[in-house]
């Protein structure tokens, strides 16, 4: 059996041979990404040549949020998928004009690796799915349905419009926020209840909490829950392993539309209810880093801002600030790189960033 050690160096392994791929696809002139390469054209030295691991990203530089956000999207789809149908996802907007990344198949292999992390007893297989949970430009909506199939089922939807719900809180309008939520929540019910066959639910924290308040999930047939959203943190995760759905499967995780999603490590009762997260390595991974110094990697246990790399050849975001923070955690026999624990908005965002229904 392989120590932890021995699996941390094999998990390295993987990463650099993903950077080196990557690297060597979106900076090649006959699959290059037109960004990439026009990127390229200013630097100094060839990325294909210098860039040999994932260490070797920092010769980047950092990738720029209002990059996605200005520049034209044609520009972000590699040559190499020149004649593939390509889709393009927007992030939520909470932080500006969205960001918009563009996908052809990654949406699919993540959330089918996702899917070997299910409990096949509380998630069966050919179970039905209800998706509660931002629609519209998202690819949350396309990559839950993608996920209930993978697995043979079929995914019921709502309809919700997060933007909207954000409009109404800045403006003040709680009343109006008030019945939009109940809106979402009756569309949920109505589904629940009409289609027994329904075993699996995808929601967010807050719209969890007011399904709960009208019904009991588990007399109507629930057995696993898959939850994301801002406000998945260790106090709601109590409340909901307790309180909310005491017996039912509940599987907290953290995705956004730059990286696909992160499992989470398994809970142990006793163990407290922090959830550590770690990324889908070695597509993606994440740093905690200094703020004021992002070049510095914190220490265990030492709070750090989330740095984002995604390494796919439809995709390539190379040492991306996101807007989050939390603690530094250990590599663990599962998942055997780095995670990160407590994770929660940046502390500089809090104030200007609205969560809405999240």
């Amino acid at each position: 059996m392989k120590t932890l050690q021995e699996k941390v160096a094999e998990g390295r392994e993987r990463l650099d041979a993903q950077v080196r791929e990557v690297v060597n696809w979106h900076f090649d002139p006959d699959t290059g990404t037109p960004f990439w390469l026009e990127y390229a054209a200013k630097l100094d030295f060839d990325p294909r040549d210098r860039i040999r691991g994932y260490d070797d990203l920092k010769l980047l530089g950092s990738f720029q949020d209002e990059w996605l956000r200005r520049i034209p999207v044609r520009k972000w789809i590699p040559q190499g998928f020149a004649n593939q149908p390509v889709s393009v996802f927007e992030t939520g907007g909470s932080t500006g004009v969205p960001k918009c990344r563009i996908n052809i198949n990654d949406f699919r292999v993540d959330y089918e690796l996702f899917s070997e992390t299910l409990n096949d007893e509380t998630f069966p297989k050919g179970a039905d799915w209800l998706m509660v949970g931002p629609t519209g430009p998202r690819r949350l909506r396309l990559a839950i349905e993608h996920l209930a199939q993978h697995r043979g089922g079929i995914c019921f939807m709502v309809d919700l419009d997060p933007r909207w719900v954000n409009k109404l809180i800045k403006s003040g309008n709680h009343k109006e926020f008030m019945a939009y939520r109940q809106h979402v929540v009756d569309q949920a019910l109505v589904r629940l209840k009409a289609h027994k066959t329904i075993k699996c639910l995808f929601t967010t924290p807050k719209l969890l909490e007011a399904i709960c308040e009208k019904v009991d999930l588990e007399a109507l047939g629930i057995t696993g829950i898959f939850c994301g959203g801002t406000e998945m943190n260790a106090q709601f995760h109590r409340f909901a392993k307790e309180e909310l759905v005491p017996n039912i499967d509940f599987v907290p995780t953290y995705g956004n539309t730059l990286m696909g999603l992160a499992c989470h490590k398994p809970h142990v009762p006793g163990d407290g209810y922090t959830i550590t997260y770690y990324p889908p390595l070695p597509r993606a991974v994440f740093e905690l880093v200094d703020p004021d110094r992002p070049e510095r990697t914190v220490d265990y246990g030492e709070t750090g801002r989330v740095m984002l790399t995604t390494l796919t050849k439809e995709f390539f975001v190379p040492r991306f600030l996101e807007r989050d923070e939390g603690e530094r955690a250990e590599p663990i026999d599962r998942y055997p790189w780095d995670g990160v624990s407590g994770l929660r908005l940046f502390t500089r965002f809090q104030e200007s960033v609205v969560v809405g229904v999240y």
